[in-house]
């Protein structure tokens, strides 16, 4: 989140204060996760769709965590309220990034398949799983400072100005 919100600013964002953070954020993340991964996969159950909604609704969760230092629940409270009125975009826009990922995950399978696979696809697989996350991450990222300043008007300056 740091580093996105720094480099939209045109900072060059410094990997150990990254770090710094993301260690600082690591628990009540995980808890973000537990939950969120516990309502979605019980919302799945329930004929998917609510599944889907309870995702799109958390989705900016994690960068309110960090961003705006709100706790577990409150974090998710204000992805909640963020996302209203965006969530088909935000549909799209993963729906999107997951068959892009699908594709690239299919086509480098099947190469490393055709030439062995053992250790070369299992490094192969780990290295486009890590680019996959890291995309995914971005996107989110983005996507609650794009919901920040067209919710609030607030400019990619003032998020920057917390980290200070």
């Amino acid at each position: 989140m740091r580093a996105t919100i720094e480099d939209l600013n045109g900072k060059q964002p410094s990997f150990g204060d990254c770090i710094a953070r993301a260690v600082s954020f690591l628990l009540p993340t995980f808890a973000i996760a537990l939950l969120v991964g516990l309502g979605v996969g019980l919302g799945f159950i329930l004929l998917i769709v609510p599944g889907i909604m309870l995702a799109l609704r958390l989705s900016v969760a994690v960068p309110a965590l960090v961003q705006e230092r709100l706790g577990v629940f409150g974090s998710m409270a204000r992805s909640h309220d963020l996302t209203k009125g965006s969530r088909w975009a935000l549909f799209g826009l993963f729906i999107i990034l997951i068959i892009i990922a699908i594709a690239i995950e299919l086509a480098l399978g099947t190469a490393t398949a055709l030439f062995g696979g053992g250790i070369v696809g299992a490094v192969v697989d780990a290295l486009v799983t890590s680019v996959t996350s890291m995309v995914m991450s971005i996107a989110t990222a983005v996507s609650y400072v794009e919901l920040r300043q067209v919710r609030e008007g607030t400019s990619v300056d003032e998020l920057a100005e917390i980290f200070s």
